[in-house]
């Protein structure tokens, strides 16, 4: 785990210079590339090397991806080189935990799984992982045909209360400057991640809610 203040903070689905640079400025501890071509946050793994390249790498990069068939994934761990890979279930494939245990040992990562969540029982999924993967990313479930994250979405906090992570956990959904405090200061989490919720539209980061955001956070 890094050494930071708590709640650890990610910022994902940066595409640019820019937001990695405003990202870095603003203190928060890991920044998000996406690898998923239905989301308005996608880069192509060279894309992606080529913008760490030119930002100097300065933060901890999550490789965040759906379900990724094997060529796929290895062109981002190869390319890339993230320190963190971040897996989500898609539409119509997904991975067990000795796939997911398997890629962090492979590739000498840490890993983290996301869940949907929605009821209390994809909550008591989560103890499936607990020898599989490193941390937990819990975010709302997806509207019918919407994307596995940054859907602006929250779901109902209150189900966490009693809730035993098998994991250190991050929490994800209807994240923003304006809420995420409160969010902390009711849930507890290790960290928090945020997209949309620091866009001024999808997939184009704004520095200023970047900083609101981490600022809010701590």
């Amino acid at each position: 785990m890094p050494k930071t203040q708590q709640p650890l903070i990610k910022i994902c689905g940066l595409t640019t210079p820019e937001a990695v640079r405003a990202t870095a400025d603003a203190g928060a501890d890991w920044m998000g590339l996406v690898f998923y071509p239905r989301s308005p946050r996608h880069l192509e793994p060279d894309a992606a090397a080529a913008l760490l390249h030119a930002t100097g790498r300065p933060l901890p990069v999550v490789a965040v991806t759906v379900a990724p068939d094997e060529a796929f994934l290895d062109a981002i761990m190869t390319v890339v080189q993230p320190e963190i890979l971040q897996v989500h279930g898609g539409r119509d494939s997904d991975w067990t935990p000795a796939q997911l245990r398997a890629a962090g040992q492979r590739y000498h990562v840490q890993t983290i799984r996301a869940l949907s969540v929605a009821t209390a029982a994809d909550l008591a999924a989560a103890d499936a992982w607990r020898d599989a993967a490193d941390w937990l990313l819990l975010d709302a479930k997806a509207p019918p045909g919407g994307l596995p994250g940054g859907n602006r979405l929250s779901f109902d906090w209150s189900l966490l209360q009693g809730w035993q992570a098998p994991l250190p956990w991050l929490l994800a959904g209807g994240l923003d400057p304006d809420t995420v405090a409160d969010a902390v200061c009711r849930t507890r989490p290790v960290g928090v991640d945020v997209s949309s919720g620091v866009e001024s539209a999808p997939g184009v980061k704004d520095a200023a809610l970047i900083r609101a955001f981490v600022a809010a956070a701590r």
